[in-house]
């Protein structure tokens, strides 16, 4: 196949990947969440961030490091894979010690045990790193929908029948370790590579490392840069249950965060199984790369617009009639963070775009100043009496404008214009916007949630479709046409 053939094929796999995944997470979320109280899911938020922030140190950036090599070596996947056992392992060691320090942090005595349960995650990920990479690096799109799907509907069933059973957060820590236990063994069956190992250990094992070594001065950027992204979106996970002991006010706004980064996920991870590797290719010839970019733009923020702010639309009856009234406090702070949430696929394009130039210095930076804005600003606004309301306002604000940021780098990087980047994306907002305007002020009035939600969804999606069809907009009809074409 050609590029063009390969990017759709790959969009196409990983919209629905991402689809069902979120839908069967949805499923198995609403379940969880009529049965679990905000406090359970509060808990589990605290210790969120150090289960996150030790997995990136295991992987240490080398999954992009390996897809942004045309021919990764079979020495090179073989470092990677035994780098991440030990480093894995190791982290395991130091945080199972420090999980009373944890625990004494947020007052919360029972999360010692429970985070030296949840923190086993990131061990049984560290045996699949390699092969994962090797499916993202080489575009195994179906087989990764299908290693997703099976691993989130394995690990829900799980996670329902010990909620039921009483085990409450004990229960969300046991979904989390099938889920990547089942994704790491589905890395496996999937991947044809497998590991070497050293025939004369310990000398011969310091010669396998030595090429995860050659690799780490362009992942150990990408390093810091996960690691950031990681404080961005745990700060109000840690800094809520420092603020607001006991956990509801932590676990109210961590109930809107999933919802909102389901939606990223259905959208973001499509681009992201397909950005890098696809520009890799595509800067081979210069002329190709703004091109190339300017469409993966356009789809993204096609998709992206109207399924986030859609959400964003529904968010008070969707809330209310799946899990209850008692996560009523979600519905605003998931309508706000969906604002945010219709950008970040576009964030993560851009971030594709510099690691496929080998920038990964740039990332590493942009990463570190959005962190250090993001934590500044909620400890400041938290210190002079603002609410958390208030707080998210200003997430999502900075984070929107974050955007900006990235586009300096395009524009330097690929020559990518400020009129071309705005005319790629300003247009979808408005068009979905004035959409979402448009339905919710023509379904205010109904009394009936239900009939309310379906009729919003229902108009949203008419006018969408139907205005972009009169707009004439190249990428509404170049994607129906190859769905027909495909069929």
């Amino acid at each position: 196949m050609n590029l063009r053939e390969k990017t759709a094929q790959g969009l196409i796999w990983g919209g629905f990947s991402n689809g069902m995944v979120q839908l069967l997470g949805a499923v198995f979320g609403v379940w969880l969440l009529n049965i679990l109280d905000p406090d359970d899911y509060g808990k589990m938020a605290a210790l969120v961030i150090f289960s996150n922030i030790a997995s990136v140190l295991q992987e240490s950036g080398f999954t992009a490091a390996l897809a942004n090599k045309r021919e990764p070596t079979h020495e090179e996947y073989n470092a990677v894979f035994w780098f991440n056992i030990i480093v894995g392992i190791v982290l395991y060691v130091i945080l199972f010690f420090a999980a009373p320090l944890i625990a004494d942090f947020y007052n919360e005595p029972v999360l010692c045990p429970l985070g030296r349960l949840a923190f086993l995650g990131f061990v049984f990920s560290c045996f699949g790193t390699a092969q994962r990479a090797y499916l993202f690096g080489h575009l195994m799109v179906k087989q990764t929908s299908i290693m997703q799907m099976a691993s989130i509907t394995i690990s829900g069933i799980v996670a329902v029948c010990l909620a039921y059973a009483g085990l409450a957060y004990w229960g969300l820590a046991i979904q989390n370790l099938v889920y990547v236990g089942c994704v790491t063994a589905f890395a496996w069956y999937f991947s044809p590579w497998r590991p070497s190992l050293p025939k004369d250990p310990p000398p011969a094992l310091i010669a396998t490392l030595r090429p995860a070594w050659q690799m780490f001065g362009f992942s150990s950027k990408l390093l810091v840069n996960s690691l950031a992204f990681q404080f961005n979106n745990n700060a109000f996970g840690v800094l809520l249950n420092r603020f607001y002991p006991g956990g509801h006010i932590a676990g109210i706004y961590s109930n809107a965060r999933k919802w909102d980064d389901m939606g990223i996920a259905t959208i973001g991870g499509m681009i992201q199984g397909v950005a890098q590797p696809v520009l890799r290719e595509a800067a081979g010839g210069e002329s190709f790369i703004v091109p190339t970019f300017r469409k993966l733009l356009r789809f993204t923020c096609f998709v992206s617009f109207p399924c986030l702010l859609g959400l964003a639309l529904i968010a008070e009856d969707f809330i209310v009639l799946l899990a209850g009234e008692k996560w009523h406090e979600s519905a605003l702070l998931l309508s706000m963070l969906c604002i945010y949430g219709a950008f970040s696929p576009v964030v993560t394009l851009y971030s594709n775009l510099v690691i496929s130039r080998g920038r990964s210095t740039i990332n590493m930076v942009i990463g570190l100043l959005n962190c250090a804005f993001v934590w500044g600003g909620i400890i400041v606004l938290h210190a002079l009496g603002y609410n958390l309301t208030e707080m998210v306002i200003f997430y999502v604000v900075l984070n929107i404008g974050w955007l900006l940021v990235w586009q300096t780098c395009a524009r330097r990087l690929i020559g990518l214009s400020w009129w071309h980047a705005f005319k790629d994306i300003i247009p979808f907002f408005v068009f979905a916007f004035a959409v979402m305007a448009v339905a919710y002020f023509a379904t205010q009035s109904l009394p009936i949630s239900w009939l309310r939600m379906f009729l919003r969804i229902l108009i949203a999606v008419v006018l969408y479709v139907g205005s972009l069809w009169i707009a004439r907009a190249k990428i509404l009809r170049e994607s129906i046409e190859y769905i027909f074409k495909r069929q």
